[in-house]
């Protein structure tokens, strides 16, 4: 195994990352075929030295403190309905929703911000319509693949 390739599982969803090269603290990475630049917190020389890297898990919300582990099931079900689906392209966290249900928009609009390894990545519309759900609020964490909203 190559020392800048790596394959990761996260929540069922496989990842393959690849080192293409580090300047500085700027890494250029390919998570699954896509190029980004990760900011990276640590100098490289610290990074090296580690034998084992440390990666956090996301924190799910705390439950007694708030009734809001329910709402994604009976978001879920509002997604059922009819409408193209606009899905997470990499695993994030939502920053920004441009768009309200009912909103008629035009293939190439932002709909929503999503901040992923340190950068914002506006994720846009394919298709022209109405927003007929959104199914994630600011903050929320989602993985690749995950349905954002609809739009008939």
């Amino acid at each position: 195994m190559d020392n800048n390739k790596y394959h990761y599982s996260v929540e069922g969803v496989n990842y393959d990352v690849v080192i293409e090269e580090i300047e500085g603290n700027i890494a250029r990475v390919n998570v699954n075929g896509k190029s980004f630049s990760v900011l990276m917190k640590e100098p490289v020389r610290e990074m090296r030295r580690q034998k084992v890297a440390h990666i956090e898990p996301p924190k799910p919300a705390a439950a007694s403190s708030k009734p809001e582990p329910v709402e994604p099931v009976k978001k879920e079900a509002v997604a059922a309905g009819s409408g193209n689906k606009v899905y997470a392209p990499l695993p994030g966290t939502i920053t920004e929703i441009k768009v309200n249900v009912g909103d008629t928009i035009k293939a190439g609009d932002t709909v929503v911000v999503l901040e992923a390894m340190k950068m914002q990545n506006n994720i846009e519309a394919d298709y022209s319509g109405k927003i007929t759900s959104i199914l994630v609020k600011q903050g929320d964490t989602v993985l690749e693949g995950s349905t954002l909203l609809t739009i008939e």
